[in-house]
């Protein structure tokens, strides 16, 4: 998650999260190593329930569920996009004799660790099995409360980087975070989707053929949730902020009076016609993606590509992420970052189509035999693409935001920035895969039940009584796969304009001061 930054005032706190990204002097980690160790740990654990959340859509995919429950199931994804709703009080309340971060993450922590070992006792009974549905009410409220909890863990490191480390190094709390969180992210989703498929297993790891793989959904829960319980006792214990803080001010409790504050001031942002413009655009502009984000991977799930391949393409793109924003750096330091965001976003439509092309032809390339290299090339390739337009979209949008942002205010401007640029992700993808079953046309493979669509509940039980079968004749898929690609092109015809108006724009439209003359 992005570190954002607080102003330091004895009157009133200008910013929602601790710290003033202002360095003194070269950095020098010496003497810092265990600092940036630790916060290299917190930022790990947090991405091992994101990563998480990411599997379990891919271990559902063929166990019979509904496209409109992986729709129910993406709401996990939404606490990072809006706990800018609950920053405020996190950053404000505290218990000064145990330490203003360590009063959130101890707790949370430790709640995060138990939820994870109850969840543990009872996941593979929730994920179902050929004769029982999976519980998705259920799956999607525990996991909820889980990302919702990695969340509010996620403000309180974000603090605590910016005073744990000496000021000269305050620049490593962002590598700690992208490194650490990526990281989480890999062991939850890759890692586990690999150790967890017996596919890979006997095909790399046991000498003898195994109906299983080495770790279950249960036992990895289990697992991290021990060393979240212990890492957090050695924590709560071991490390200290007494010493952490430069300015005494800084443990100072805060209250309601300046929870208030900050809400106040984040309404002010809103306020300011340029930012009501972009808060728009943001929340909009990935409609024409959703289609390609949200529902093309369980499409190829669902036409035989093993879940853990997928998973693993993600490892060859780490380099490339690495490298893309020193390449990338030129065009996004101008006076317009966002110009490469438009010659991104055609491209990047252009994945819809792409995709569902390589969905379709997929059971006859494979033949339900695994996937050759050639095909996993073809695969990788696209993925390539699909990263590269991402990326690019990505990097120009946070230049943008910080060049806009009010330096007045600059934490609580790049959080909410991020927030709605967060939002009109999720909105989207979740809209794209409820609306899959409303697209899908079927069709009753009993000749007797000419009539019958299949198009509820009813009509699927009384077709499988007479010995049919719900075929399906247009895939939604296809469909929304077109209406997004139209979607995107249309919105392009108002949003480019709109965006470049929005470059132009001096500093004055950005910053709140106008509303305090």
């Amino acid at each position: 998650m992005p570190i954002t930054k607080r102003k330091h005032s004895p009157e009133k706190e200008e910013l929602i999260e601790n710290g003033d990204n202002q360095t003194e002097g070269r950095s020098n980690i010496k003497g810092d190593e265990l600092n940036i160790s630790v916060l290299l740990f917190l930022y790990t654990l947090q991405g091992i329930p994101l990563g998480l959340a990411g599997a379990v859509p891919m271990l559902l995919q063929n166990r019979g569920i509904t496209y409109t429950q992986q729709a129910e199931f993406s709401f996990v994804n939404w606490p990072f996009s809006v706990k800018l709703l609950w920053a405020p009080i996190v950053d404000a309340l505290f218990w000064p004799q145990f330490g203003r971060r360590k009063t959130w993450l101890v707790p949370v922590q430790y709640l995060i660790g138990i939820v994870m070992i109850i969840m543990s006792y009872s996941v593979t009974d929730w994920l179902g099995s050929d004769d029982v549905p999976p519980s998705m009410t259920i799956l999607t409220m525990s996991f909820l409360f889980l990302n919702f909890l990695a969340a509010t863990q996620d403000i309180a490191v974000d603090g605590w980087a910016l005073t744990m480390l000496k000021r000269c190094n305050v620049g490593h709390a962002s590598t700690c975070n992208t490194v650490g969180q990526t990281t989480g992210f890999f062991l939850g989703y890759v890692m586990f989707l690999a150790l967890e498929s017996p596919y890979f297993c006997n095909k790399y790891l046991y000498y003898e053929p195994q109906d299983e793989g080495l770790v279950t959904l249960a036992s990895f829960l289990l697992f991290w949730g021990w060393v979240f319980i212990v890492t957090t006792t050695l924590i709560a214990v071991f490390k200290h902020e007494a010493n952490d803080a430069p300015n005494t001010k800084e443990n100072d409790v805060k209250g309601l009076s300046d929870v208030v504050t900050a809400y106040k001031q984040l309404y002010t942002i809103i306020k300011l016609p340029a930012v009501r413009t972009l808060a728009l655009v943001l929340f909009t502009a990935k409609l024409g993606f959703c289609a390609s984000d949200a529902v093309s991977g369980l499409k190829l799930v669902e036409a035989g590509v093993p879940r853990e391949d997928l998973a693993l393409l993600a490892v060859p793109l780490v380099p490339v992420q690495i490298i893309m924003p020193v390449l990338l750096a030129k065009h996004t330091t101008g006076r317009e970052p966002l110009s490469l965001w438009l010659r991104a976003f055609p491209l990047r439509l252009l994945v819809g189509p792409l995709a569902a092309a390589l969905v379709a032809i997929t059971p006859t390339l494979l033949n339900d035999a695994p996937p050759s290299y050639s095909y996993l090339f073809i695969l990788m390739m696209l993925y390539i693409f699909h990263q590269t337009c991402l990326y690019c979209m990505f990097v120009a949008v946070m230049a943008f935001f910080a060049k806009v942002s009010d330096p007045a205010v600059g934490g609580t401007y790049m959080t909410f920035l991020n927030t709605m640029s967060n939002l009109g992700t999720n909105w989207p993808n979740t809209l794209a895969l409820w609306a899959i079953d409303h697209l899908t046309f079927k069709e009753c493979s009993y000749q007797g039940l000419s009539d019958n669509t299949c198009s509820s509940e009813g009509e699927e039980t009384e077709c499988k009584s007479f010995g049919g079968s719900c075929d399906v004749r247009i895939d939604g898929y296809y469909i929304e796969t077109i209406l997004c690609v139209v979607i995107g092109f249309v919105w392009l015809m108002w949003g480019k304009p709109t965006i470049n108006r929005l470059q132009r724009l001096p500093a004055s439209a950005w910053q709140i001061s106008q509303f305090n003359r």
